[in-house]
């Protein structure tokens, strides 16, 4: 064990370094399980930050837009918190050197996407927003003395005193080790979401719901996590994490269509492919169901420009030797973001005590049942600033010396059989179509999973929130947003409220299922 004055930011995309450099010059310790800058869904995300910086757009409007398609759970104060702070985080983005897309006249371009009723998206060399903030805001982090960053290292569970959190043990991320115990006066939860819990993802490789879980061992309350977003076009070429086919081609007049050519989208809703994302999503899901092989057609729209304007698409296309100036791009749907997570206030603090939470291992009631594109990486920001700011009313010292640890030997490599189960159980059972049937076989699965690789306490992190997101899944008997049941397939508005759920209520689920099943 050992103990610093230093606050500790587990996790190193967006929202813990933006959070980090807010918190200067009080001395913090990130825990980033990559070489800074690699393996965050932050540095990952494409299409942009949404904020109303045109001149025609209010924050009024895109609140208002966050509130519909969130399906009746969002938060109104939170929304109206979060749009109307947006263009404050843009300019200071743009200050400490992030490249935003600019006219002629300077003015910030905006891109459209799904849900949207105004062009609000701020973006960087068309789709690499999320890659090119990132890398703005770690070279500010190396540069910030009060900022120490342990590369290579995995929070792994909270060490707490009642209902407050006193510290957090860390491993080795890139080898097996035992766990330290790092004593310390508040943890900023910002480790990413849940999305790796699925067979077919977004999201990088490590981001398997590890950061709410052990939140929620903790006793931290959870909120809404059977809200799981499924990205309607990611690449469908065999790679795991999947490639993202940005919502912006959408945006900018890409079609869906099918193995036979026909428009889906167009008979499905009134916004065809700008429907909001879950919708899309249970189409194109159909699509592949039936054999009609989905794909993302970009040829008319752009042409030759999605080469210029699209670079990351274009390189994977090239990768998967597509031409998507002359060849439509497969598609599938993919888990890519966890509206659910950690229950978080205005301030970003959680039900206990010097623990705060940010990004997408939060539930602020932005998102509610359906994250509008392109909320998320705001989110990130808004919540790491006003948690940084309620983190310094603790009157912490400027003055904390670096930690310094040796990791005793020990620990187990996570087996990948086991994590591939699980992922499959999620993926069968509790992703884009539902059913209470269903939902109680993922239960089952996770109970075995767990108990056969109870040793490993990662993977019993990954299985808190596995559990959490079918057990709540299992008892909202409608379908809402990003959560749909084939067996409640209309939306109830007696259950047009958010969830609560604690691990333990979850786990009382889970047992209940498995006497049923026995």
């Amino acid at each position: 064990m050992l103990e610093t004055g230093r606050i500790v930011i587990a996790g190193a995309g967006l929202g813990a370094l933006y959070a980090a450099l807010e918190l200067a010059p009080r001395p913090v310790l990130v825990i980033s399980p990559e070489p800074l800058g690699e393996g965050a869904s932050s540095a990952w995300a494409q299409g942009g930050v949404a904020a109303a910086m045109a001149a025609h757009d209010t924050p009024e409007a895109h609140a208002d837009d966050t509130l519909l398609a969130g399906a009746g759970t969002v938060d109104p104060e939170v929304a109206a918190m979060v749009t109307r702070v947006a263009r404050e985080h843009i300019i200071d983005l743009t200050e400490l050197g992030t490249p935003f897309d600019r006219d002629a006249d300077g003015n910030y371009v905006m891109s459209r996407e799904a849900a949207h009723s105004a062009a609000r998206v701020v973006r960087v060399k068309g789709d690499q927003a999320g890659d090119q903030i990132m890398q703005t805001l770690i070279a500010a982090v190396r540069a910030a003395p009060s900022v120490q960053v342990l590369e290579n290292t995995q929070a792994l569970r909270l060490e707490t005193d009642g209902e407050a959190v006193t510290g957090i043990w860390i491993t080795r991320a890139d080898a097996p080790s035992a766990p330290v115990l790092i004593k310390c006066p508040g943890v900023l939860l910002a480790g990413g979401g849940s999305g790796g819990l699925y067979a077919h993802t977004t999201n990088p490789p490590r981001i398997r719901g590890q950061v709410i879980g052990f939140a929620a061992r903790a006793g931290a309350r959870i909120a809404d996590p059977e809200f799981v977003q499924f990205h309607p076009t990611a690449f469908d070429i065999g790679e795991d994490p999947a490639p993202l086919a940005t919502e912006a081609l959408r945006g900018e007049g890409a079609v869906l269509i099918n193995a036979d050519s026909e428009r889906f989208m167009v008979p499905a809703h009134p916004d065809a492919e700008l429907a909001p994302r879950d919708i899309v999503a249970r189409a194109i899901f159909a699509e592949t169901q039936a054999g009609r092989r989905p794909m993302l057609d970009t040829r008319e729209a752009l042409g030759f420009e999605v080469q210029t304007r699209f670079p990351t698409v274009a390189e994977t296309c090239a990768r998967a030797g597509i031409d998507p100036v002359t060849q439509p791009i497969p598609v599938a749907v993919a888990a890519h973001y966890h509206m659910g997570g950690v229950e978080a206030d205005m301030q970003g603090r959680t039900s206990l005590a010097n623990l705060w939470v940010c990004g997408e291992a939060s539930s602020t009631g932005l998102h509610g049942a359906n994250r509008l594109a392109s909320n998320g990486l705001l989110e990130a920001l808004v919540y790491a600033r006003n948690a940084a700011q309620d983190i310094d009313r603790l009157a912490l010292s400027k003055d904390a010396a670096e930690v310094r640890l040796e990791f005793p030997e020990g620990g187990q490599e996570l087996d990948p059989a086991a994590v591939k189960a699980l992922r499959e159980a999620m993926t069968a059972h509790a992703g884009v179509r539902r059913t209470a049937a269903g939902l109680k076989q993922a239960l089952a699965a996770i109970a075995r999973l767990e108990d056969d690789q109870a040793a490993d306490e990662n993977f019993t992190n990954m299985c808190a929130t596995a559990t959490l997101i079918a057990a709540a899944a299992l008892r909202r008997e409608e379908s809402r947003g990003g959560h749909f049941r084939d067996d409640f397939p209309e939306a109830d508005p007696a259950q047009a409220h958010r969830t609560r759920i604690t691990l333990d209520e979850a786990l009382a689920i889970r047992a209940k299922v498995q006497e049923e099943l026995t």
